[in-house]
């Protein structure tokens, strides 16, 4: 049986066009419209897989900003005006009257608490009002010392992107439980927390970089080795740990996996890890931006054969997507307290969360947020 239909407007952040970036196009629309329900589109059966969900927060993701700052391309890709974001977490406020089976089968209630992720998208998850698919949407779990307040929330709108892509890249390169060495490069931003994390949980041996001021960070999360790049090289310290034969730091065991959110620094990563990476090892990238050294190093690493200088070593990137049973997996893992969420503390709502979706972005633009920068988008009732 469908549930009632909230107003046909909400509250909304929008950009109609990019002029000097996000942070300075965005407006809050009060009355801006809402997302169509119900559902228009539906499964072969003709059931639907979609959920309306009311969101409380919204986390940013370094892609959000950088499908908006396309320009022209990004208007051919999400239509305008339009709020971004991908990640959220809130309640559910709408079900179809013809769910699916798997809809059906996990036993979505009105109110439930809920989080996820959206393809990209003009109802984007700086709107009050999202429509979420099965495979991007799944409970935040009851049990858990803070299940009942809005902090659980707040942590649980960070999962949806960069927890998932950690899950993702570490998840099929590992042996779970099998002390398998992985490297991240980047450790302090939203995907390398994650990452630390879900590395540990599947019982992996973790090494990290950060910047001075994160190298604490990177430790409490479990990290057993963090590299300092402003004071240390980073290539010759994976080298060291690979080759070590006492109780330096190393025993001679090279990494099963490098996970890269960095993308073009330092430049010999991907090249060096002919000395540090196992050869039937993996080296998936994550991160980097649209600027020339990032695209040259990624087309390097992607293209360039080992006797032509390139690395010899397994060389993928990474395009997540939404994975119900992923998502289910997360958020048992943050319940057990094996996985949470770091909130950026340059907000400008109790110091953590951001009211001002354009303030948000201006601190992810900077490259030094640590841990995941959230807006809060509509107060939980």
């Amino acid at each position: 049986m469908a549930t009632p239909e909230p107003n046909n407007t909400m509250r909304a952040w929008l950009y109609t066009r990019v002029h000097n970036g996000i942070e300075n196009s965005l407006t809050l629309n009060e009355a801006a419209p809402r997302p169509p329900w119900p559902p228009t589109t539906t499964t072969k059966h003709g059931s639907s897989n979609q959920v309306l969900v009311k969101v409380h927060f919204a986390s940013l993701n370094p892609v959000d900003y950088k499908i908006a700052d396309l320009g022209l391309l990004a208007r051919a890709m999400v239509s305008v005006p339009a709020s971004p974001g991908l990640d959220f977490s809130g309640t559910v406020a709408s079900l179809p009257s013809n769910p699916s089976a798997a809809l059906a089968n996990e036993g979505f209630q009105v109110g439930d608490r809920v989080f996820g992720r959206l393809d990209p998208t003009r109802f984007g998850a700086l709107g009050e009002y999202v429509v979420a698919d099965y495979e991007g949407l799944a409970k935040i779990p009851e049990k858990g010392a803070s299940s009942s307040s809005s902090s659980s929330l707040e942590h649980a709108s960070c999962l949806g992107t960069a927890a998932a892509t950690a899950l993702q890249c570490i998840g099929p390169n590992v042996r779970e439980g099998a002390g398998d060495r992985v490297f991240i490069n980047g450790g302090s931003g939203g995907t390398g927390t994650f990452g630390i994390q879900v590395a540990k949980a599947l019982g992996c041996w973790v090494a990290v970089s950060c910047s001075t001021a994160n190298v604490e960070l990177c430790r409490s999360l479990g990290a057993d080795v963090v590299v300092d790049y402003k004071t240390q090289d980073v290539s010759a310290v994976l080298r060291e740990l690979a080759a070590a034969k006492d109780d330096g730091g190393g025993d001679g065991k090279k990494f099963a996996l490098v996970v890269d959110n960095v993308g073009s620094s330092p430049r010999d990563l991907y090249k060096a890890a002919n000395e540090y990476l196992d050869p039937e090892g993996r080296f998936v990238q994550v991160g980097g931006t649209f600027s020339l050294a990032d695209l040259r190093a990624t087309l390097s690493r992607a293209l360039l054969p080992g006797f032509l200088g390139g690395g010899r070593r397994s060389y993928s990137y990474l395009l997540m997507k939404n994975i119900h049973a992923d998502l289910v997996r997360l958020a048992g893992w943050m319940a057990e307290g094996k996985v949470k969420a770091i909130v950026d503390g340059d907000g400008d709502d109790d110091g953590r969360v951001f009211n001002d979706a354009g303030e948000a972005f201006r601190k992810l633009k900077t490259g030094r947020a640590r841990g995941k920068v959230v807006v809060r988008v509509a107060k939980e009732t």
